[in-house]
Protein backbone atom coordinates (compact mmCIF):
# COMPACT_ATOMS: atom_id res chain seq x y z
CA UNK A 1 0.00 0.00 0.00
CA UNK A 2 1.32 3.44 -0.96
CA UNK A 3 2.32 5.81 1.82
CA UNK A 4 1.40 8.83 -0.33
CA UNK A 5 -2.32 8.65 -0.97
CA UNK A 6 -4.20 11.94 -1.37
CA UNK A 7 -7.92 12.66 -1.50
CA UNK A 8 -8.72 15.73 -3.59
CA UNK A 9 -12.20 17.29 -3.53
CA UNK A 10 -13.04 19.02 -6.82
CA UNK A 11 -16.80 19.38 -6.74
CA UNK A 12 -17.24 22.12 -9.36
CA UNK A 13 -15.72 23.34 -12.61
CA UNK A 14 -13.34 25.95 -11.21
CA UNK A 15 -11.81 23.33 -8.93
CA UNK A 16 -11.49 20.91 -11.84
CA UNK A 17 -9.57 23.56 -13.77
CA UNK A 18 -7.35 24.28 -10.75
CA UNK A 19 -6.40 20.66 -10.11
CA UNK A 20 -6.65 18.92 -13.49
CA UNK A 21 -6.36 21.52 -16.24
CA UNK A 22 -3.15 22.71 -14.58
CA UNK A 23 -0.10 20.53 -13.91
CA UNK A 24 -1.02 20.07 -10.25
CA UNK A 25 -2.35 16.50 -10.20
CA UNK A 26 0.27 15.40 -12.72
CA UNK A 27 3.01 16.84 -10.49
CA UNK A 28 1.57 15.11 -7.41
CA UNK A 29 1.55 11.76 -9.22
CA UNK A 30 5.07 12.37 -10.55
CA UNK A 31 6.10 13.03 -6.94
CA UNK A 32 4.98 9.54 -5.93
CA UNK A 33 1.42 10.22 -4.77
CA UNK A 34 -1.69 8.30 -5.68
CA UNK A 35 -4.59 10.71 -6.17
CA UNK A 36 -8.26 9.89 -5.57
CA UNK A 37 -10.29 12.79 -6.88
CA UNK A 38 -13.86 13.31 -5.64
CA UNK A 39 -16.32 15.28 -7.73
CA UNK A 40 -19.98 15.86 -8.50
CA UNK A 41 -21.43 12.64 -9.91
CA UNK A 42 -22.73 14.62 -12.91
CA UNK A 43 -19.15 15.59 -13.82
CA UNK A 44 -17.57 12.20 -13.13
CA UNK A 45 -17.80 10.60 -16.57
CA UNK A 46 -16.64 13.75 -18.36
CA UNK A 47 -13.64 14.06 -16.07
CA UNK A 48 -12.76 10.39 -16.53
CA UNK A 49 -12.85 10.76 -20.32
CA UNK A 50 -10.80 13.93 -20.36
CA UNK A 51 -8.24 13.47 -17.59
CA UNK A 52 -7.77 9.71 -17.03
CA UNK A 53 -4.18 8.74 -16.26
CA UNK A 54 -2.29 6.15 -14.17
CA UNK A 55 -2.23 7.13 -10.51
CA UNK A 56 -5.57 8.97 -10.69
CA UNK A 57 -8.91 7.49 -9.58
CA UNK A 58 -12.26 9.30 -9.73
CA UNK A 59 -14.98 8.86 -7.11
CA UNK A 60 -18.38 10.52 -6.67
CA UNK A 61 -18.73 12.98 -3.81
CA UNK A 62 -22.19 11.69 -2.82
CA UNK A 63 -23.63 15.19 -2.99
CA UNK A 64 -27.24 14.05 -2.94
CA UNK A 65 -26.67 12.25 0.38
CA UNK A 66 -24.90 15.36 1.70
CA UNK A 67 -27.83 17.55 0.70
CA UNK A 68 -30.26 15.13 2.32
CA UNK A 69 -28.28 15.21 5.57
CA UNK A 70 -28.29 19.00 5.47
CA UNK A 71 -32.07 19.05 4.93
CA UNK A 72 -33.00 16.39 7.47
CA UNK A 73 -30.59 16.57 10.42
CA UNK A 74 -31.28 19.66 12.52
CA UNK A 75 -31.51 21.76 9.33
CA UNK A 76 -32.20 25.08 11.06
CA UNK A 77 -29.15 24.86 13.28
CA UNK A 78 -26.95 23.75 10.39
CA UNK A 79 -28.25 26.66 8.30
CA UNK A 80 -27.57 29.25 10.99
CA UNK A 81 -24.10 27.91 11.73
CA UNK A 82 -23.32 28.09 8.01
CA UNK A 83 -24.62 31.68 7.91
CA UNK A 84 -22.60 32.73 10.96
CA UNK A 85 -19.48 31.10 9.54
CA UNK A 86 -19.92 33.04 6.29
CA UNK A 87 -20.86 36.34 7.94
CA UNK A 88 -18.63 36.31 10.99
CA UNK A 89 -15.08 37.10 9.88
CA UNK A 90 -13.03 39.59 11.84
CA UNK A 91 -13.61 43.27 11.14
CA UNK A 92 -9.84 43.64 10.72
CA UNK A 93 -10.34 43.14 6.96
CA UNK A 94 -12.63 44.74 4.37
CA UNK A 95 -15.98 42.96 4.74
CA UNK A 96 -18.05 44.84 2.16
CA UNK A 97 -18.47 41.72 0.04
CA UNK A 98 -19.67 39.77 3.08
CA UNK A 99 -22.08 42.58 3.91
CA UNK A 100 -23.57 42.16 0.42
CA UNK A 101 -24.15 38.48 1.20
CA UNK A 102 -25.86 39.37 4.51
CA UNK A 103 -28.11 41.89 2.76
CA UNK A 104 -29.18 39.26 0.23
CA UNK A 105 -29.90 36.62 2.86
CA UNK A 106 -31.90 39.08 4.96
CA UNK A 107 -33.92 40.21 1.96
CA UNK A 108 -34.76 36.62 1.04
CA UNK A 109 -35.50 35.42 4.61
CA UNK A 110 -39.07 34.38 5.39
CA UNK A 111 -41.05 33.21 8.41
CA UNK A 112 -39.11 32.18 11.50
CA UNK A 113 -35.81 32.88 9.78
CA UNK A 114 -36.78 36.53 9.24
CA UNK A 115 -37.89 36.85 12.85
CA UNK A 116 -34.52 35.57 14.08
CA UNK A 117 -32.47 37.72 11.75
CA UNK A 118 -32.05 40.76 14.05
CA UNK A 119 -30.74 38.47 16.78
CA UNK A 120 -28.33 36.75 14.41
CA UNK A 121 -27.04 40.08 13.12
CA UNK A 122 -26.22 40.85 16.73
CA UNK A 123 -24.32 37.56 16.94
CA UNK A 124 -22.44 38.51 13.78
CA UNK A 125 -21.42 41.79 15.40
CA UNK A 126 -19.95 39.83 18.32
CA UNK A 127 -18.15 37.40 16.01
CA UNK A 128 -16.50 40.25 14.15
CA UNK A 129 -14.97 41.48 17.39
CA UNK A 130 -14.21 38.24 19.23
CA UNK A 131 -11.84 35.45 18.25
CA UNK A 132 -13.24 33.32 21.06
CA UNK A 133 -16.73 33.64 19.60
CA UNK A 134 -15.48 32.71 16.15
CA UNK A 135 -13.79 29.63 17.57
CA UNK A 136 -17.02 28.65 19.32
CA UNK A 137 -18.95 28.72 16.03
CA UNK A 138 -16.28 26.63 14.34
CA UNK A 139 -16.38 24.04 17.12
CA UNK A 140 -20.18 23.92 17.09
CA UNK A 141 -20.41 23.19 13.36
CA UNK A 142 -18.07 20.20 13.61
CA UNK A 143 -20.70 18.15 15.45
CA UNK A 144 -22.47 17.73 12.09
CA UNK A 145 -20.55 14.88 10.49
CA UNK A 146 -22.77 12.48 8.54
CA UNK A 147 -20.01 9.84 8.15
CA UNK A 148 -20.81 9.64 4.44
CA UNK A 149 -17.27 8.71 3.54
CA UNK A 150 -16.27 6.30 6.31
CA UNK A 151 -16.09 3.37 3.90
CA UNK A 152 -13.88 5.32 1.50
CA UNK A 153 -11.48 6.33 4.26
CA UNK A 154 -11.29 2.66 5.24
CA UNK A 155 -10.80 1.56 1.64
CA UNK A 156 -8.08 4.03 0.64
CA UNK A 157 -6.60 5.18 3.99
CA UNK A 158 -5.40 8.58 2.70
CA UNK A 159 -2.60 10.50 4.38
CA UNK A 160 -3.86 13.87 3.15
CA UNK A 161 -7.24 15.36 2.17
CA UNK A 162 -7.15 18.46 -0.04
CA UNK A 163 -10.22 20.56 -0.87
CA UNK A 164 -10.87 23.56 -3.11
CA UNK A 165 -12.18 25.41 -0.06
CA UNK A 166 -11.68 25.08 3.70
CA UNK A 167 -15.15 23.61 4.08
CA UNK A 168 -17.21 26.40 2.54
CA UNK A 169 -19.18 23.97 0.35
CA UNK A 170 -20.30 20.37 0.83
CA UNK A 171 -16.60 19.52 1.07
CA UNK A 172 -17.06 20.36 4.76
CA UNK A 173 -18.43 16.90 5.46
CA UNK A 174 -15.42 15.03 4.10
CA UNK A 175 -13.03 17.46 5.78
CA UNK A 176 -14.83 16.90 9.11
CA UNK A 177 -14.55 13.15 8.65
CA UNK A 178 -10.83 13.51 7.94
CA UNK A 179 -10.31 15.64 11.05
CA UNK A 180 -12.21 13.14 13.19
CA UNK A 181 -9.84 10.42 11.95
CA UNK A 182 -6.71 12.50 12.50
CA UNK A 183 -5.95 12.75 8.76
CA UNK A 184 -4.05 15.88 7.69
CA UNK A 185 -6.22 18.36 5.77
CA UNK A 186 -5.39 21.21 3.42
CA UNK A 187 -7.33 23.77 1.38
CA UNK A 188 -6.39 25.51 -1.83
CA UNK A 189 -7.88 28.91 -2.64
CA UNK A 190 -9.16 28.74 -6.22
CA UNK A 191 -10.87 32.14 -6.55
CA UNK A 192 -9.64 35.73 -6.46
CA UNK A 193 -12.24 36.93 -3.95
CA UNK A 194 -12.53 33.73 -1.89
CA UNK A 195 -10.36 34.81 1.02
CA UNK A 196 -12.32 38.04 1.50
CA UNK A 197 -15.84 36.77 0.76
CA UNK A 198 -16.35 33.38 2.43
CA UNK A 199 -14.90 33.91 5.90
CA UNK A 200 -14.34 31.20 8.50
CA UNK A 201 -13.48 27.56 7.69
CA UNK A 202 -16.41 25.15 7.68
CA UNK A 203 -14.29 22.29 9.01
CA UNK A 204 -10.99 21.79 10.83
CA UNK A 205 -8.29 22.40 8.20
CA UNK A 206 -4.60 22.17 9.02
CA UNK A 207 -3.00 23.94 6.05
CA UNK A 208 -3.88 26.26 3.19
CA UNK A 209 -2.23 27.54 0.05
CA UNK A 210 -3.32 30.76 -1.64
CA UNK A 211 -2.47 33.16 -4.46
CA UNK A 212 -0.62 35.99 -2.78
CA UNK A 213 0.51 37.83 0.30
CA UNK A 214 -2.73 39.81 -0.01
CA UNK A 215 -4.89 36.69 0.28
CA UNK A 216 -2.75 35.35 3.10
CA UNK A 217 -3.28 38.58 5.02
CA UNK A 218 -7.04 38.29 4.56
CA UNK A 219 -7.00 34.73 5.87
CA UNK A 220 -4.79 35.52 8.85
CA UNK A 221 -6.52 38.75 9.87
CA UNK A 222 -10.06 37.87 8.85
CA UNK A 223 -10.34 34.17 9.64
CA UNK A 224 -7.67 33.62 12.30
CA UNK A 225 -5.40 31.35 10.24
CA UNK A 226 -1.96 30.88 11.86
CA UNK A 227 0.39 32.57 9.36
CA UNK A 228 2.85 29.68 9.44
CA UNK A 229 0.10 27.36 8.14
CA UNK A 230 -0.71 29.42 5.03
CA UNK A 231 1.47 28.90 1.95
CA UNK A 232 1.68 31.29 -1.01
CA UNK A 233 1.78 29.19 -4.16
CA UNK A 234 0.45 31.46 -6.89
CA UNK A 235 -2.43 30.47 -9.20
CA UNK A 236 -2.05 27.03 -10.82
CA UNK A 237 -5.19 27.60 -12.91
CA UNK A 238 -3.47 30.53 -14.64
CA UNK A 239 -0.21 28.80 -15.55
CA UNK A 240 -1.57 28.16 -19.04
CA UNK A 241 -2.28 31.86 -19.46
CA UNK A 242 1.26 32.83 -18.53
CA UNK A 243 2.67 30.14 -20.85
CA UNK A 244 0.27 31.14 -23.66
CA UNK A 245 -0.49 27.44 -24.13
CA UNK A 246 -4.21 27.73 -24.82
CA UNK A 247 -4.25 30.32 -27.59
CA UNK A 248 -6.15 29.55 -30.79
CA UNK A 249 -4.45 31.22 -33.79
CA UNK A 250 -5.94 34.70 -34.26
CA UNK A 251 -7.26 34.16 -37.79
CA UNK A 252 -8.90 30.90 -36.74
CA UNK A 253 -10.45 32.52 -33.67
CA UNK A 254 -11.90 35.38 -35.70
CA UNK A 255 -13.37 32.93 -38.22
CA UNK A 256 -14.88 30.91 -35.37
CA UNK A 257 -16.99 33.90 -34.28
CA UNK A 258 -17.46 35.60 -37.66
CA UNK A 259 -15.35 38.55 -36.52
CA UNK A 260 -13.98 41.19 -38.88
CA UNK A 261 -10.15 41.36 -38.76
CA UNK A 262 -10.31 45.01 -39.85
CA UNK A 263 -12.33 46.11 -36.80
CA UNK A 264 -11.15 46.58 -33.25
CA UNK A 265 -12.45 43.88 -30.91
CA UNK A 266 -14.20 44.82 -27.68
CA UNK A 267 -15.21 41.89 -25.49
CA UNK A 268 -17.71 41.92 -22.65
CA UNK A 269 -17.58 39.17 -20.01
CA UNK A 270 -20.87 38.96 -18.14
CA UNK A 271 -20.46 38.97 -14.38
CA UNK A 272 -22.31 39.47 -11.10
CA UNK A 273 -25.50 38.11 -12.68
CA UNK A 274 -26.78 36.62 -9.42
CA UNK A 275 -26.79 40.04 -7.77
CA UNK A 276 -27.77 42.31 -10.64
CA UNK A 277 -28.73 42.27 -14.33
CA UNK A 278 -26.03 42.85 -16.92
CA UNK A 279 -28.55 44.00 -19.48
CA UNK A 280 -27.88 47.74 -19.40
CA UNK A 281 -24.13 47.14 -19.65
CA UNK A 282 -24.60 44.89 -22.67
CA UNK A 283 -27.13 47.06 -24.48
CA UNK A 284 -25.13 50.25 -23.97
CA UNK A 285 -21.95 48.66 -25.28
CA UNK A 286 -23.75 47.07 -28.21
CA UNK A 287 -25.29 50.34 -29.35
CA UNK A 288 -22.02 52.25 -29.05
CA UNK A 289 -20.46 49.69 -31.35
CA UNK A 290 -23.36 49.21 -33.77
CA UNK A 291 -23.95 52.96 -34.17
CA UNK A 292 -20.24 53.60 -34.83
CA UNK A 293 -19.93 56.03 -31.91
CA UNK A 294 -16.39 55.06 -30.94
CA UNK A 295 -13.05 56.45 -32.07
CA UNK A 296 -12.33 53.38 -34.18
CA UNK A 297 -14.59 50.98 -36.08
CA UNK A 298 -15.27 48.19 -33.60
CA UNK A 299 -17.14 44.96 -32.99
CA UNK A 300 -18.45 43.47 -29.74
CA UNK A 301 -18.13 39.88 -28.51
CA UNK A 302 -20.40 39.18 -25.52
CA UNK A 303 -19.49 36.22 -23.30
CA UNK A 304 -22.49 34.88 -21.41
CA UNK A 305 -22.01 33.85 -17.78
CA UNK A 306 -22.54 30.28 -16.50
CA UNK A 307 -25.39 31.68 -14.38
CA UNK A 308 -27.24 32.53 -17.60
CA UNK A 309 -27.72 28.78 -18.12
CA UNK A 310 -29.34 28.04 -14.78
CA UNK A 311 -32.97 26.96 -14.78
CA UNK A 312 -34.00 30.36 -13.44
CA UNK A 313 -36.38 32.50 -15.54
CA UNK A 314 -34.69 35.85 -14.92
CA UNK A 315 -31.22 34.55 -15.83
CA UNK A 316 -32.44 32.62 -18.87
CA UNK A 317 -34.50 35.63 -19.89
CA UNK A 318 -31.47 37.91 -19.92
CA UNK A 319 -29.59 35.29 -21.95
CA UNK A 320 -32.30 35.31 -24.60
CA UNK A 321 -32.45 39.14 -24.69
CA UNK A 322 -28.70 39.22 -25.31
CA UNK A 323 -28.97 36.64 -28.08
CA UNK A 324 -31.78 38.67 -29.69
CA UNK A 325 -29.76 41.88 -29.44
CA UNK A 326 -26.83 40.25 -31.23
CA UNK A 327 -29.16 39.04 -33.97
CA UNK A 328 -30.60 42.54 -34.37
CA UNK A 329 -27.48 44.75 -34.34
CA UNK A 330 -24.49 44.70 -36.70
CA UNK A 331 -21.03 43.85 -35.38
CA UNK A 332 -22.42 42.26 -32.19
CA UNK A 333 -21.66 38.60 -31.44
CA UNK A 334 -22.25 36.16 -28.57
CA UNK A 335 -19.99 33.42 -27.20
CA UNK A 336 -21.27 30.83 -24.76
CA UNK A 337 -19.19 28.94 -22.16
CA UNK A 338 -18.77 25.22 -22.76
CA UNK A 339 -20.39 22.90 -20.20
CA UNK A 340 -18.51 20.16 -18.38
CA UNK A 341 -20.49 17.07 -17.48
CA UNK A 342 -23.93 15.71 -18.21
CA UNK A 343 -26.82 18.11 -18.66
CA UNK A 344 -24.66 21.24 -18.50
CA UNK A 345 -24.15 20.87 -14.76
CA UNK A 346 -21.09 23.12 -14.84
CA UNK A 347 -20.18 25.79 -17.37
CA UNK A 348 -16.77 26.40 -15.80
CA UNK A 349 -15.08 23.87 -18.03
CA UNK A 350 -11.43 23.17 -18.64
CA UNK A 351 -12.39 22.72 -22.28
CA UNK A 352 -13.30 26.42 -22.35
CA UNK A 353 -9.81 27.75 -21.58
CA UNK A 354 -8.73 28.15 -25.24
CA UNK A 355 -11.87 30.20 -25.88
CA UNK A 356 -11.35 32.42 -22.86
CA UNK A 357 -7.63 32.87 -23.39
CA UNK A 358 -8.02 33.73 -27.08
CA UNK A 359 -10.86 36.16 -26.42
CA UNK A 360 -8.74 38.07 -23.91
CA UNK A 361 -5.53 37.94 -25.94
CA UNK A 362 -7.10 39.21 -29.15
CA UNK A 363 -9.42 41.84 -27.65
CA UNK A 364 -8.35 45.45 -27.92
CA UNK A 365 -10.37 46.18 -24.77
CA UNK A 366 -11.99 43.80 -22.26
CA UNK A 367 -15.08 45.03 -20.42
CA UNK A 368 -16.60 43.31 -17.38
CA UNK A 369 -18.04 43.99 -13.91
CA UNK A 370 -14.97 43.62 -11.68
CA UNK A 371 -14.98 39.87 -12.35
CA UNK A 372 -11.88 37.70 -12.03
CA UNK A 373 -11.43 38.41 -15.72
CA UNK A 374 -9.90 41.79 -14.84
CA UNK A 375 -7.00 39.68 -13.55
CA UNK A 376 -7.09 37.20 -16.42
CA UNK A 377 -7.25 39.90 -19.11
CA UNK A 378 -4.41 41.79 -17.46
CA UNK A 379 -2.26 38.64 -17.64
CA UNK A 380 -2.84 38.76 -21.40
CA UNK A 381 -1.80 42.43 -21.49
CA UNK A 382 -5.29 43.55 -22.52
CA UNK A 383 -6.72 46.89 -21.29
CA UNK A 384 -9.69 46.48 -18.97
CA UNK A 385 -12.75 48.61 -18.27
CA UNK A 386 -15.03 47.72 -15.36
CA UNK A 387 -18.52 48.79 -16.38
CA UNK A 388 -21.14 49.24 -13.66
CA UNK A 389 -24.39 50.61 -15.11
CA UNK A 390 -27.45 50.03 -12.94
CA UNK A 391 -30.44 48.44 -14.66
CA UNK A 392 -33.56 50.38 -13.55
CA UNK A 393 -35.67 48.10 -11.35
CA UNK A 394 -32.92 45.50 -11.03
CA UNK A 395 -34.28 41.97 -10.90
CA UNK A 396 -38.05 42.56 -10.49
CA UNK A 397 -39.27 41.08 -7.23
CA UNK A 398 -35.82 39.71 -6.38
CA UNK A 399 -32.89 40.96 -4.36
CA UNK A 400 -30.71 43.29 -6.42
CA UNK A 401 -27.45 44.95 -5.49
CA UNK A 402 -26.82 47.99 -7.73
CA UNK A 403 -23.54 47.65 -9.59
CA UNK A 404 -22.71 51.26 -8.77
CA UNK A 405 -22.42 50.25 -5.10
CA UNK A 406 -19.84 47.46 -5.33
CA UNK A 407 -16.68 49.45 -6.03
CA UNK A 408 -15.55 49.16 -2.40
CA UNK A 409 -15.49 45.36 -2.31
CA UNK A 410 -11.94 44.16 -1.56
CA UNK A 411 -10.92 42.87 -4.99
CA UNK A 412 -12.80 45.69 -6.74
CA UNK A 413 -11.13 48.34 -4.60
CA UNK A 414 -7.69 46.87 -5.32
CA UNK A 415 -8.33 46.96 -9.07
CA UNK A 416 -9.49 50.58 -8.90
CA UNK A 417 -6.51 51.60 -6.79
CA UNK A 418 -4.03 49.76 -9.02
CA UNK A 419 -4.55 51.94 -12.10
CA UNK A 420 -4.48 48.74 -14.17
CA UNK A 421 -7.75 49.66 -15.86
CA UNK A 422 -10.62 52.11 -15.86
CA UNK A 423 -14.06 52.20 -14.22
CA UNK A 424 -17.21 53.49 -15.92
CA UNK A 425 -20.43 54.32 -14.07
CA UNK A 426 -22.22 56.01 -16.97
CA UNK A 427 -22.28 55.88 -20.76
CA UNK A 428 -20.04 58.89 -21.30
CA UNK A 429 -17.35 57.52 -19.01
CA UNK A 430 -17.57 54.18 -20.83
CA UNK A 431 -17.16 55.86 -24.22
CA UNK A 432 -14.19 57.88 -22.96
CA UNK A 433 -12.48 54.81 -21.47
CA UNK A 434 -12.98 52.73 -24.62
CA UNK A 435 -11.69 55.51 -26.87
CA UNK A 436 -8.68 56.04 -24.62
CA UNK A 437 -7.61 52.42 -24.95
CA UNK A 438 -8.54 52.11 -28.62
CA UNK A 439 -6.29 55.05 -29.41
CA UNK A 440 -3.60 54.24 -26.81
CA UNK A 441 -3.31 50.43 -26.65
CA UNK A 442 -0.19 50.53 -24.48
CA UNK A 443 -1.75 52.74 -21.82
CA UNK A 444 -1.45 51.47 -18.22
CA UNK A 445 0.71 48.51 -19.27
CA UNK A 446 3.11 48.87 -16.35
CA UNK A 447 0.24 49.24 -13.88
CA UNK A 448 -1.26 46.00 -15.24
CA UNK A 449 2.04 44.18 -14.82
CA UNK A 450 2.41 45.45 -11.25
CA UNK A 451 -1.20 44.49 -10.49
CA UNK A 452 -0.62 40.92 -11.70
CA UNK A 453 2.59 40.60 -9.70
CA UNK A 454 0.72 41.57 -6.51
CA UNK A 455 -2.35 39.44 -7.11
CA UNK A 456 -0.76 36.29 -8.59
CA UNK A 457 2.75 36.40 -7.08
CA UNK A 458 4.32 34.01 -9.61
CA UNK A 459 4.13 34.82 -13.31
CA UNK A 460 6.40 32.11 -14.76
CA UNK A 461 3.71 29.49 -15.34
CA UNK A 462 5.01 27.17 -12.60
CA UNK A 463 2.50 27.77 -9.79
CA UNK A 464 1.08 24.24 -10.06
CA UNK A 465 4.48 22.69 -9.50
CA UNK A 466 5.14 24.95 -6.51
CA UNK A 467 1.77 24.07 -5.04
CA UNK A 468 2.32 20.35 -5.64
CA UNK A 469 5.68 20.57 -3.88
CA UNK A 470 3.99 22.17 -0.87
CA UNK A 471 1.32 19.45 -0.72
CA UNK A 472 3.85 16.63 -1.12
CA UNK A 473 5.83 17.99 1.83
CA UNK A 474 2.69 17.68 3.97
CA UNK A 475 2.77 13.93 3.36
CA UNK A 476 6.19 13.76 4.97
CA UNK A 477 5.36 15.76 8.10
Amino acid sequence: MTSKRIFIIADHGLAVIYFLQSDLVAALIAGGAEVILFTDEALKSGIERRFARPGLSIEGLRLEQARRYEREVNPSLQWWLHFLRRAGASKRINLQAVDGFIAQVEDEARGRRRQLFPVMKGVVAVLRRSRLARRAVMRAQNRFNPRLYADLFEKYRPQLVVAATPGWRYDRYMLREAAARGVTTAAVIVGWDNSSSYSLPGAPVDWATCWSEIQKGEMVKGSDWPPEQVNIGGVPAYDGYFRRQWLIPREEYFRLHNLDPARKLISYASSFVSFSPNWRNVETLARLVAEERLARPAQLLIRLHPTHFMETPRFAGERERIRALAAELPHVHVVEPIPLGEGGMSYYSGEDMPEKSSMMAYSDVMVTVYSTMVVEASIHGTPVVSLCLDTPGGWPGKFTLPLSQIGGWPTHARFRKSGAGREALDEEALRAALNHYLENPGADAQARADFIARECTYTDGQAARRTASFLLKLLLD
